[in-house]
């Protein structure tokens, strides 16, 4: 990992201090960059999203998709997971301790909101900070790739149904207009704008040579986007924080608590399944971290900047790097006793210890 992303939740941090000061100081600035909107999606962020997201969608290569049925145990897990459960245990977890446990200590008129931003956090599985955690326990790299190209695609269609449907059965209004219009923004052009701009580059001579510097320095860019991103959301939400400091430690329980059943679900299956632990690894991984570019993007469309969803999307990005790193050392640390069930290929014969090295697919950090 770069400076930027092993240190994101310090950077994060420092965002939430810079946004809350810049906010009581410059009170006018923020309310006009609210203000900019198109059919209630608002233009700055927008932009801010579309410099987080296609950077980060240059790493996928859709052909991979071809490759899906040659870890199709793994995939399926993963599918199951990322897609059956994690929404689902999320919207759970966001009633039972925001709607229920933790209800006294929070602002009522912002309760339905919360659980609004955990559900839209939960329904989008993760795409290129997975590469890092893959990379960091010597994941299969093809099977990384496969999954992320094939989680990105299911997203185009999947995502709206699923918040649609939690948000519903949480008696919480759909703006189904935005919730649509976001999709199309935030998912289906900057993937299609990343295919294009992926495709171009890989015509040259030496593409992908090329396409692997282009990735790493647009990698700041998509960073340093993130953090002007908070930064707003930060200058409006700052009052609320300052009044009741709790509410980042409440809303992030349930978060903390997702992360571990879902990655934990996703390696066990895959235990069970016999899949090899250069599979179940990254598998567990994609099955717990969200895409909460995407999610903050889309919480402020749907309920604006100076709502509870919007801030329980950001709590997600505050604790994302550590609570990662955690499983990636519990995964690394579990192979001996994973590999111990019959018939799983140990790791060396599924994926040398140089093969994640190699992948000519993915030019990325992966």
């Amino acid at each position: 990992m770069n400076i930027f992303e092993r240190y994101l939740t310090l950077w994060v941090l420092l965002c939430i201090l810079a946004g809350i000061s810049l906010g009581q100081l410059f009170p006018a600035f923020f309310h006009t960059l609210g203000t900019i909107e198109l059919a209630r999606i608002n233009l700055p962020v927008a932009l801010l999203v579309w410099l987080m997201i296609i950077p980060m969608l240059l790493k996928i290569d859709l052909r991979a998709l071809k490759g899906v049925r040659q870890h199709w145990r793994g995939v399926g897990i993963t599918l199951f997971v990322n897609w059956g459960v994690k929404p689902f245990s999320m919207a759970l977890l966001g009633w039972l301790f925001i709607g229920m446990l933790f209800r006294p200590w929070l602002p009522a008129a912002q309760i339905d909101s919360y659980i609004a931003g955990l559900i839209i956090l939960a329904a989008a599985p993760c795409t290129a900070m997975v590469f890092v955690w893959s990379h960091l326990m010597r994941g299969e790299p093809h099977f990384t790739l496969s999954q992320v190209a094939l989680n990105d695609v299911i997203m185009v269609v999947a995502f709206a149904p699923i918040v649609g449907l939690l948000l519903g059965l949480s008696a919480i209004t759909v703006p189904w207009d935005t919730l649509l219009l976001s999709v199309l923004i935030y998912i289906v052009i900057p993937l299609i704008a990343a295919s294009l701009w992926r495709r171009q580059t890989l015509r040259h001579k030496q593409g992908y040579a090329r396409l692997a510097r282009q990735i790493k320095q647009l990698g700041s860019v998509s960073l340093v986007a993130l953090l002007c991103t908070l930064i707003l959301l930060f200058g409006f939400q700052g009052q609320q924080i300052i009044q009741q400091p709790l509410i980042i430690l409440l809303l992030a329980i349930p978060i903390l608590l997702q992360v571990l059943f879902n990655s934990g679900l996703a390696y066990l299956l895959n235990r069970a399944a016999r899949t090899p632990h250069c599979i179940a690894g990254p598998s567990a991984l994609i099955g717990a971290s969200n895409f909460f570019e995407l999610a903050v993007a889309t919480a402020i469309a749907l309920f604006g900047f100076e709502s509870g969803a919007a801030l329980a999307t950001v709590v997600g990005v505050l604790i994302e790097v550590p609570v990662m790193l955690l499983a990636v050392r519990v995964v690394n640390a579990s192979r001996h006793w994973y590999e111990q069930r019959p018939s799983v290929v140990p790791y060396e014969k599924c994926c040398p210890t140089d093969a994640h090295l190699h992948s000519h697919s993915n030019p990325g950090p992966a």
